[in-house]
């Protein structure tokens, strides 16, 4: 007789299952040096972009060479002409009255100044206190960015986690790294506790070119340098290309800050900002790889 037990259909189970799913979890992901350092650069960094407007206001004209004044050609000019602010860059000219060029002040007059006041430190023109300003954040950038590169070469920061490897340096990986991030596929699992190639490239560029170079062409800015340090300003074609070396500079680095940015913004502001001062980086359960990166990986 049939019981109850023969009439159940059979269970099969998987010879394979399914792992469990991976839990987020929390890796240190930033030294207290790299944190110190980011956060005293933001403040110091903003004050001299500022600082510098107000210095740039005083002539706002850029020459290449050892000479340049009001009589000689410049190819970079901000200025005004009958109440219309304009942008001159070699041969072409723009219009930029509203922004650059002519700005209005507080009793609704228009007063020709290439950065409106709210860009700039002071914001009322006064060139001896911009270059103070200038001057001490110049000073804590170069000592902060000097201390911080002998401690990430002693720590081997540098050399572990900012240095890119010879795989990574790989068309295919560099490629699938920018796809990714056009799609915004940011890294998940193991991968997203260390930088990835296009973070390794750009953080090294402003740490070991972009920054010193600002340093480098500062110095030679400054009249006390021709005295101790004339091949340095020979170096850069004279002081005339060694101002528009640093103008030409800070619009780099600005233009990294605002695409870093939007990166964190895009990857989610609260674990990467909260990393930045914690240390600790919360770690998302990694994604299946896309056969195409596979493939990226072995070219």
């Amino acid at each position: 007789m049939a019981t109850v037990a023969d009439d159940e259909p059979e269970v099969r189970t998987s010879p394979n299952p399914a792992p469990p799913a991976e839990a987020t979890r929390k890796v240190f992901r930033h030294r207290i040096s790299t944190r110190l350092w980011h956060w005293i650069n933001v403040i110091a960094f903003f004050m001299m972009v500022m600082s510098g407007l107000m210095i740039f206001n005083a002539h706002p004209r850029l020459y290449w060479g050892k000479y340049g004044a009001n009589f000689d050609y410049a190819w970079l000019e901000i200025s005004s002409h009958d109440q219309r602010g304009f942008l001159r860059v070699g041969s072409k000219t723009f219009d930029t009255t509203g922004v650059l060029g002519i700005s209005g002040n507080q009793a609704g007059h228009s007063r020709p100044t290439a950065f409106p006041g709210w860009a700039t430190v002071p914001s009322n023109y006064n060139l001896a206190d911009g270059r103070l300003w200038h001057l001490f954040f110049a000073w804590v950038l170069a000592i902060g960015l000097i201390a911080y590169l002998l401690i990430s070469i002693w720590n081997r920061h540098l050399q572990k986690e900012v240095a890119p490897t010879r795989e990574e340096l790989k068309p295919g990986h560099l490629w699938q790294d920018i796809k990714d991030h056009a799609r915004l596929r940011f890294p998940t699992g193991e991968a997203a506790s260390r930088y990835n190639i296009l973070q390794k490239l750009s953080y090294g560029a402003v740490l070991l070119v972009l920054l010193p170079l600002m340093v480098l062409t500062g110095l030679c800015m400054s009249p006390g340098a021709d005295p101790w340090l004339p091949w340095l300003v020979d170096l850069f074609g004279g002081r005339q290309s060694a101002r528009s070396i640093h103008f030409i500079t800070m619009w780099l680095l600005l233009g990294f800050f605002l695409v870093h940015i939007l990166m964190v913004i895009l990857a989610g502001p609260i674990n990467e900002i909260g990393s930045m001062i914690t240390g600790r980086y919360t770690i998302k359960p990694e994604r299946p790889s896309s056969p195409e990166a596979e493939n990226a990986g072995q070219a």
